[in-house]
């Protein structure tokens, strides 16, 4: 069962930093360059932490049905999965070629190693004041601080104030952001304002995380992996063959 964690647990893990399959039909939203949504927030702890492997426009995110166990920095260090085989592949590749100062093999070693290495990843509630129905949006760990920080320092107002959530730019310049609406007369139509006034005294439901990340299972694992273009038989794999139990020294520090 995929491993997540809620609430003010995902709210401590959000703030940290690194140092030192249910039966809900809910779905992420669209949110895609370009989007824009006007929404309520109905709480600072409206969300939930994950994991997950994918490529994009290769392999849809998922996570594993059997998750490894990561260290402190959220690297995996045992019951690896097929896809942290492939990224340590890279990683040992990485680091023979840093050892004999092939510093282009190097980089090509670590930015493979990047496609597969499982990413933490955070996903948001909000109401969508179009529709007054919730949505759950997927965000990059990086993107989740950069809108909870902007929840955070309004959550005394979230009762009084909308926001605009939006989307643009695309691959290393895709901004997130999450821009407070603060005269709600102004702002929104009158069919949002009844949307915005009909969630008070509601909270957010929190089930609707549930079964919300889709999970693989091992097979399905080495199907993706072939899917993104991974010769299996450098982990000792095949579609036909079963998966090694790896684990690796705790203490071990990976780069990215």
């Amino acid at each position: 069962m995929t491993k997540y964690t809620s609430g003010a647990d995902a709210l401590n893990a959000l703030n940290a930093t690194n140092e030192g399959n249910g039966g809900n039909s809910a779905e992420f939203a669209s949110f895609k360059t370009g989007t824009v949504y006007k929404v309520r927030v109905m709480s600072a702890f409206d969300l939930i932490r994950f994991f997950s492997y994918g490529i994009y426009k290769k392999v849809n995110s998922f996570s594993a049905a059997n998750p490894s166990t990561l260290n402190k920095n959220g690297f995996p260090e045992s019951n690896l999965t097929s896809w942290d085989r492939a990224w340590k592949y890279y990683q040992d590749q990485k680091k023979a070629a840093a050892d004999r100062g092939d510093a282009k093999a190097e980089e090509a070693a670590k930015e493979e190693a990047a496609k597969y290495r499982v990413k933490e990843r955070y996903a948001l509630g909000f109401i969508n004041l179009e529709t007054g129905k919730p949505i759950i949006i997927d965000f990059t760990s990086l993107q989740a601080r950069g809108v909870h920080a902007v929840i955070k320092k309004q959550e005394k107002k979230l009762g009084r104030i909308a926001f605009e959530l939006e989307k643009t730019g695309s691959g290393p310049n895709t901004v997130v952001s999450l821009t407070p609406l603060i005269d709600l007369d102004e702002d929104l139509t009158e069919a949002e304002r009844k949307h915005f006034a009909e969630q008070d005294g509601k909270e957010f439901d929190m089930s609707l995380f549930d079964g919300l990340i889709y999970e693989a299972d091992e097979k399905e694992m080495l199907e993706n992996l072939v899917a993104a273009g991974f010769d299996l038989s450098l982990i000792g794999e095949s579609l036909g063959g079963g998966a090694t139990d790896d684990e690796l020294p705790a203490e071990e520090n990976f780069e990215f």
